[in-house]
């Protein structure tokens, strides 16, 4: 019977994890690119679900995540005007929805004026 040596299965749990958490962080920041969001430690974190102290711990993923917030600081002035775009566009449907909720309260509001006055008339039958 071979023996079991406790500090080998460590090594090999530790690698897979390593290995693990690296392909969770590069879907991640896969991810962010894909949906044009920025590239930071917290952004990274929540998305691929790990702690940030593992991204800042990791030498290569660390790297890697300085390097892409670099190359968008340099893509500052388009990102701006990206921004405000989308926070006109936020507002815009922000709007329409509240349009669309009044209209929906002033016809229910109205429907009930109705009940009321309905309700009233036979109250008033009865006395």
């Amino acid at each position: 019977m071979a023996k079991f040596n406790l500090q080998e299965h460590l090594k090999q749990v530790h690698s897979i994890r390593k290995s693990k958490t690296s392909k969770k962080v590069d879907e991640a920041i896969k991810r962010l690119i894909r949906a044009n969001v920025s590239i930071n430690f917290n952004s990274v974190s929540k998305e691929a679900g790990v702690a940030k102290a593992t991204l800042y711990n990791n030498k290569e993923i660390r790297e890697r995540i300085e390097s892409l917030r670099e190359q968008e600081s340099g893509k500052v002035g388009s990102k701006k005007q990206s921004k405000g775009d989308m926070r006109e566009e936020s507002k815009e449907a922000i709007i329409d929805s509240l349009k669309r909720r009044i209209k929906k309260l002033e016809a229910e509001n109205k429907d009930l004026r109705n009940q009321l006055k309905v309700a009233y008339g036979e109250i008033y039958k009865q006395i």
